[in-house]
């Protein structure tokens, strides 16, 4: 099986940290102590692999950012992990002039220009340091892995590449080129990291196609150039990856826009939509439910807690694609057996307390010590699991206050009908004026949803009615505005597909096709089982996947940058379905879609998907970025 994006990202990592070579089976020697120092997107693309023990074991002893005030520490090498950028280049020159270590080592997260790098050697002759700077690399990891199988581009500055910035109204020409090129940076030093051409579909005519064909341009070209291209010779030996290619699938986050406004029922998704969840880290104010403070005292600080949800993190592998009410109960379950293990720790102490006079208790010593041994040796064991038991314990009980609080069990649930098409049982009035039900925000996106999926937009009295009645609740309508010109213009844009008898449905570009049955047993908050459905991304992947014809993918442009001459065509060359595919979605994407990706592959023996966006958002954040639109 090849190997995971992330351990390819870590090894990468590594292997910097190690001045670029590759780390040493023997673990004997000491490392070299030397210092990273790294910008804010170098310590997000660290930060999500390796934890502060690893980096120190890899003998960095101390990481700072570049640009913090930073003392001399003349005898040491440091290793630089940043971003090409003017101002950073500027540093690093001050660095050199104010001889700063003893050695440099250059990592540049994406490819510096020739001019930079002209800069940095006109500082290091000034400064005479051109000795000290020991090696120059650009390391190709512009980009931020957070799951085996799920990357973001960026995180630092993911307002230049949102959905917002891409679909403004007044977007110039080169801002979009400028937008383009960023999106296309990350993703050319992802297949680099990956060692891997990939083929690559995308629909037509909106900024999938854009990314697409300039990433074909990029590879291509790198490709051609012998001396110095990235996927030959020894960074991609052979068997690395399975003899066939990947398939590299652009959509465009329009194809669907009701999934990031869905509210979720999946534990992982459920903390990002409800939590302060970024980089796989939850931040957390404790004591949210504290007895009010006596009049005229001073309120308590709210302590800021953050928990890491890791790899390691057994539960939380097995369980962030569960249902909710399934995660509560295992963390109960995980709660009782720690217990029992600690009461049988506790009983062994007591019995060893005993006075050895009798006979009985001298031999039941000798098999206790054996066991009190066993008792001890699993300790560390025991308390790891004990703060994870706590860390889940207290992320989940976080979750549910959401979940009562806002009746999001409720909202699920209509949302799922409204998106499945199955009947209602109650209607869309009442929960939005019901002062009881959550936010005003969650009403905004259960009517946003409900206007996407409408198969006729509401009649005008009706949409007055749906209006008065939000903004009794509170809701800031500018999302609204947003999603009627983009329907309108989705509408535009649909070409009237010919899906047999299928009566009036308008199923062009952008519209979805949800076939599934009622999605839920309900009863109470407790259980609603999830029924396995394809959401629009997933069918486009299957689609392109499994080689299957369907109006929808038909017509998704074909790029093979292995070919010598860009032959123009939808028509794949290979008929043979994929074994690994990359999923991208330019614009924004968010947890539901990737779990929805991670169930179907599950269902597919031996095929690897990986979910891609330029940026994760939650619920909120994609409403703030429809409202910005919205305004304008």
């Amino acid at each position: 099986m090849a190997a995971s994006v992330r351990e390819k990202q870590t090894v990468a990592l590594k292997r910097m940290l190690n001045f670029n070579a590759p780390p040493l089976k023997n673990t004997a020697a000491e490392p070299v102590w030397k210092v990273l120092i790294y910008d804010r997107f170098g310590q997000d693309i660290i930060s999500p692999l390796l934890s502060v023990k690893e980096l120190r074991d890899m003998g960095i002893t101390l990481h700072l950012l570049l640009h913090s005030d930073r003392d001399p520490i003349p005898d040491v090498p440091a290793i630089y992990f940043v971003m090409p950028t003017e101002e950073n280049i500027d540093r690093i020159c001050q660095d050199l002039r104010n001889q700063l270590y003893e050695s440099y080592y250059l990592n540049f997260i994406s490819a510096i220009s020739r001019s930079k790098l002209e800069d940095i050697a006109s500082a290091a002759l000034a400064a005479n340091a051109v000795t000290q700077v020991t090696k120059v690399f650009d390391q190709y990891l512009n980009f931020i892995t957070l799951e085996d199988d799920m990357f973001i581009l960026c995180h630092q500055n993911k307002e230049l590449i949102s959905y917002h910035a891409i679909n403004r109204a007044d977007i110039q020409d080169t801002d979009m080129e400028a937008i383009m090129d960023t999106i296309v940076d990350s993703l050319f030093c992802f297949f680099v990291t990956l060692g891997a051409v990939p083929i690559i579909r995308c629909p037509r005519g909106n900024a999938a196609e854009m990314v697409a064909v300039k990433l074909d341009k990029k590879l291509r070209e790198n490709l051609r150039d012998a001396r110095n291209s990235l996927f030959t010779g020894d960074s991609m030996t052979a068997g690395q990856f399975s003899f066939q290619r990947p398939l590299f699938v652009l959509v465009d986050r329009n194809v669907d826009m009701a999934t990031p406004l869905h509210h979720t029922w999946t534990y992982q998704a459920l903390i990002h939509d409800v939590l302060d969840f970024h980089l796989n880290r939850v931040v957390m104010e404790e004591g949210m439910g504290a007895e009010p403070s006596p009049a005229g005292a001073r309120p308590k600080k709210k302590s800021r807690k953050t928990y890491d949800l890791t790899a390691a993190d057994k539960f939380w592998q097995k369980h962030k694609g569960s249902p909710f009410p399934e995660v509560a109960e295992s963390v109960q379950e995980e709660l009782d057996t720690y217990r029992a293990q600690e009461d049988e720790v506790k009983r062994l102490k007591s019995i060893m307390g005993l006075e050895g006079e009798d006979e009985g208790a001298i031999s039941m010593l000798s098999d206790n010590t054996a066991k009190l041994t066993s008792a001890v040796s699993s300790l560390p064991e025991l308390l790891e699991k004990k703060r994870l038991i706590d860390l889940h314990t207290n992320v989940a009980t976080a979750v549910l206050d959401h979940i009562k609080s806002r009746k999001l069990d409720v909202y699920f649930e209509f949302e799922e009908k409204l998106m499945s098409k199955s009947t209602l049982d109650k209607s869309l009035l009442d929960i939005i004026s019901d002062p009881d039900a959550g936010t005003p925000e969650d009403k905004m996106r259960l009517f946003l949803i409900y206007y996407i999926t409408a198969q006729q937009a509401p009649s005008e009295s009706d949409l007055e009615q749906y209006k008065k009645a939000l903004l009794d609740a509170g809701c800031d309508l500018s999302p609204l505005n947003y999603i009627k010109q983009w329907k309108a213009f989705t509408k535009m844009a649909a070409t009237p597909a010919n899906y047999g008898n299928s009566g009036v449905k308008p199923m062009g570009l952008f519209s979805r096709v949800m076939n599934t049955g009622s999605q839920f047993v309900m009863e109470g908050v407790k259980n609603l089982v999830l029924k396995q459905h394809n959401l629009p991304v997933t069918r486009i992947l299957d689609n392109l996947m499994e080689m299957k014809s369907h109006p929808e993918t038909d017509d998704y442009r074909y790029f093979d940058p292995k070919m010598l001459r860009g032959s123009e065509s939808s028509i794949p060359r290979n008929k043979n379905p994929f074994q690994e595919a990359i999923v991208f979605v330019v614009g924004g994407g968010n947890y539901i879609e990737y779990q929805n990706l991670v169930d179907y592959t599950k269902s597919k023996q031996g095929k690897k998907v990986v979910y891609g966006c330029s940026e994760l958002f939650n619920a909120s954040q994609f409403i703030k970025q429809l409202s910005q639109l919205g305004q304008k």
